[in-house]
């Protein structure tokens, strides 16, 4: 039996742009199984056991981020979220130290959610964990 090629190859999803059609087509292939995860009993897979995942969250959006909590916490991942209202920027530290002081507590992947359209971009530039937009 042929193994199926994995078109997912990418470390960042930062916007669907640049993807090939089969790399969008995997995507939606992988989120049809998940689905299929939220009909059963137990709703939990193992998929992001032992990842750390930091939703950033610079703006209020309450179904977004429960949206990623609830998917995160359905793939066994550990979760942090963070406000940026409650934490060292609102006193005037920059992004970018915000950001890799939280990659130094060792986390795997972050989530953001900004207003300025280049931060996830940025943040993928500048952080050795995976950016999700």
């Amino acid at each position: 039996m042929k193994k199926k090629q994995s078109y997912f190859l990418r470390k960042h999803l930062l916007g669907l742009e640049d993807y090939t059609r089969e790399e969008i087509t995997h995507i939606l292939d992988t989120a049809d199984f998940f689905r299929e995860v939220l009909e059963r009993p137990i709703k939990r897979v193992p998929t992001l056991t032992g990842v750390t995942v930091v939703n950033l969250f610079f703006e209020s959006s309450t179904r977004t981020r429960i949206s990623f909590e609830l998917a995160e916490k359905r793939l066994s991942a550990d979760t942090v979220s963070f406000s940026a209202n409650t934490s060292s920027i609102s006193k005037g530290e920059s992004l970018k130290d915000t950001a890799r002081n939280i990659e130094a507590m060792k986390i795997d992947m972050v989530v953001v959610r900004h207003s300025s359209p280049g931060v996830p971009r940025f943040l993928s530039e500048i952080l050795d964990s995976s950016v999700i937009n």
